[in-house]
């Protein structure tokens, strides 16, 4: 097995690198809370992950957000002990960052059930940060619409704003809400928190690092509010026919819609459908990825590495 990052032979680590057999040890007997239908409503287009998965990487993964929400519950209780008055627990914010096409949209639905299912917090909200991209009237005009996913393509005020309102335990916290269909911001739609107990983020670069201000200042990032970050991840090549796939999937259902965005590409014939798929990838998607999104893996305090196969084969879990 490869040295995990920021290891060196012979060298200590930050880092604990899990097989799949070793992570799936870990979920302790825990009984399986869904069934085949619930898993078959929230995986998405071109996502593989089955009951196996669900048992060997997510019941696993569950178990240790548990024990960790726990955990920071216990600490709140400590901090209230020593400032002497009651201050209420704010809601437990997990980060879940990585590529297009790679499953992390997946992921953070599968955990947003399974997280809800736990007695100890039964308030799971999920949010994703398409919502906080910039209209697409916005991005033309800054000439950003072939950038869209990357960092600049985005209303970095509004999230950050929106995150620190949601750590701060603000009674009611609003966020906009984004349609893959239209493919840009819907302007009269929002999702609404109310006193959450977990609040899920998932988005291409939540895990970017706080960018210097003019004055040399260094801001805040969104990922500073998160209380645990995750990453998914796999070779750039597999994410690649992943997505190719995926918009074939497409060509075939969601891009056939009248109000679709790329009901353009609905009618091209099989070779150009791939051609014009691998042209976004190489042109967009690829770029971002390398440029943006893979850097911030070191960033995650958990990395779950898919195979080929789409199956999560590795786990790497930072210790401190």
């Amino acid at each position: 097995m490869a040295e995990p990052e920021g290891k060196t032979p012979g060298t200590q680590s930050p880092f604990v690198d899990l097989t799949r057999p070793e992570w799936a040890r870990l979920r302790d007997q825990m009984p399986l809370p869904l069934t085949a239908e619930e898993l078959e409503a929230l995986r998405g287009l071109g996502d593989e992950v089955d009951l196996n998965e669900v048992s060997d990487i997510y019941l696993p993964l569950s178990r240790l957000l548990n024990l960790h929400v726990r955990g920071t519950a216990r600490l709140h209780e400590a901090t209230t002990t020593f400032l002497g008055s009651f201050a209420e627990r704010t809601p437990y914010v997990i980060g879940i960052g990585g590529s297009v096409a790679v499953g992390k949209s997946t992921t953070a639905r599968l955990l947003r059930l399974l997280l809800a299912r736990w007695p100890d917090h039964p308030r799971v909200e999920l949010v994703t940060t398409d919502g906080f991209l910039l209209p697409n009237a916005e991005l033309e005009r800054r000439g950003l619409l072939q950038r869209k996913g990357f960092p600049e393509s985005y209303n970095r005020r509004a999230l950050l704003r929106f995150v620190a309102a949601v750590k701060s335990g603000a009674a009611e916290v609003r966020a906009p809400k984004y349609s893959h269909l239209t493919y840009d911001v819907l302007p009269d739609e929002q999702v609404v928190l109310k006193h959450p107990d977990i609040v899920l983020i998932e988005g291409l670069n939540v895990l970017q690092p706080a960018r210097p201000r003019e004055n040399g200042v260094a801001g805040l990032a969104v990922s500073d509010f998160f209380d645990f970050s995750i990453y998914v991840d796999a070779e750039p090549g597999d994410i690649r026919q992943w997505y190719i796939t995926r918009f074939l999937r497409l060509r075939e259902t969601a891009f056939r819609r009248p109000e679709s965005y790329f009901r353009r590409y609905a009618d091209l014939d099989h070779d150009e459908a791939v051609a014009q798929a691998e042209h976004l990838w190489d042109t967009i998607n690829g770029p971002n990825l390398s440029q943006n999104i893979q850097p911030t893996r070191g960033r995650a305090k958990l990395v779950l590495t898919k195979n080929a196969d789409h199956a999560v084969q590795r786990v790497r879990l930072r210790k401190i």
